[in-house]
């Protein structure tokens, strides 16, 4: 009836197509008109009517946007339409501000996601309350390049088809898990006997060790609670355990599963790829420790975004423990500069020779305390 009252003299399917527009339009309108009200938010002088305002046009905003999403559900496929469901704002349901002042939701998702269009549909293409995809592999492509954070779903994660009780903690630390504690499907090896004997020289080579349990060297500090960045089954996090320190263990799984290993052993794993901010207040970690994970590829840019983040989250005394980084030798003098940009007391700075590359990869490791800035 709506879309007749339109203009009886236009065919339905192009009413529908005015319609859609027509919408389309004040939605970009009332967008635009909700950021310029976002911006001012700060402002003392502001009257209640103001936020009123706000509140008005974000519940007309996602009425509007629903009703577009429902009609787009019968042109558009269904991955699409999750996509926009997932990023489209979401008013409050009480047409208030909510206890952290705002008056809707906003998801957050990678900007880059939107130039991975296909291998986003096909992460988004899924039953909705339906069982989804063995696709973390693909969901791991599209942090990697940057589609980070990726946007929730509404399917359930798939588990392990015999998912047997993890050991308790006293055995778990140095015990290799139950086998059918992990979905094998996207890696060579298919046990953890496998990985620790080293079967194959295949995947990511720094973590060919990274399963043998034994023979590992003891911790040289104590703290109460940290964050390890190196590409291994928590082993650091681990002996930190044994002292009741606390470790997170920030990984991703390059061929094999480091996650679930760490998660096993009854330690705590952070699925985080390098681009992303951490996920921590500021001046609350004790200790940040990180080996052959940022090496000579890095580039300059990037490592001081990540060097400054670190800073953000170290408490004033905390550590940054630098072991075993390597680079090229040309290019180390640039990265010590890096490093040296933070202006940390250094309680450790030691330079010395890759033997196996004839001396033209260098290795650095560092122990520095961040120091106590007062306010200004």
């Amino acid at each position: 009836m709506v879309c007749q009252s339109l203009n009886p003299e236009v065919p339905n399917g192009n009413q529908n197509e005015v319609l859609m527009k027509t919408v389309e339009m004040v939605i970009q309108k009332i967008e635009e008109e909700l950021d310029k009200l976002r911006e001012t938010k700060q402002d003392p002088s502001l009257t209640p009517s103001v936020f009123q305002q706000g509140a008005f046009l974000s519940d007309i905003l996602g009425l509007l946007e629903s009703a577009a999403a429902s009609h787009q559900q019968n042109e558009g496929n269904n991955q699409q339409n999750e996509i926009r469901k997932y990023v489209r704002i979401k008013p409050n349901r009480l047409g208030k501000q909510n206890f952290m002042g705002e008056n809707a939701s906003f998801t957050s998702i990678g900007h880059t996601c939107f130039a991975m269009k296909e291998e986003l549909e096909e992460y988004m293409d899924y039953d909705v309350g339906e069982i989804c995809n063995d696709d973390w592999k693909l969901a791991q492509k599209l942090m990697v390049h940057g589609c980070d954070p990726l946007p929730r779903r509404r399917c359930f994660s798939r588990s392990p088809k015999l998912y047997k009780q993890p050991f308790p903690v006293n055995e778990s630390l140095w015990k290799l898990p139950d086998d059918r504690n992990v979905r094998w499907s996207q890696y060579q090896c298919k046990n953890f006997a496998c990985l620790a004997g080293n079967a194959t020289r295949k995947g990511f080579f720094k973590g060919v060790d990274c399963f043998n349990l034994t023979n590992h060297e003891m911790p040289r500090w104590i703290f109460l609670i940290g964050l390890d960045l190196s590409v291994g089954t928590g082993i650091f996090a681990a002996r930190m355990r044994e002292f009741n320190v606390t470790i997170v263990s920030a990984n991703i799984n390059f061929g094999a599963p480091f996650n679930e290993m760490i998660a096993l052993r009854g330690l705590v794993p952070l699925y985080l790829t390098i681009n992303q901010r951490l996920p921590f207040f500021d001046n609350t970690l004790d200790l940040i420790h990180t080996t052959r994970f940022l090496d000579g590829w890095i580039d300059l840019v990037l490592l001081e975004f990540i060097l400054y983040d670190w800073d953000r989250v170290l408490r004033p005394g905390g550590l940054l423990w630098i072991d075993s980084f390597f680079c090229l030798k040309v290019d180390l003098y640039d990265y010590l500069q890096a490093f040296k940009m933070l202006r940390y007391k250094k309680h450790k700075w030691v330079v010395v020779p890759k033997l196996d590359k004839d001396e033209q990869e260098m290795f650095f490791s560092a122990v520095l305390e961040k120091p106590h800035r007062p306010f200004r």
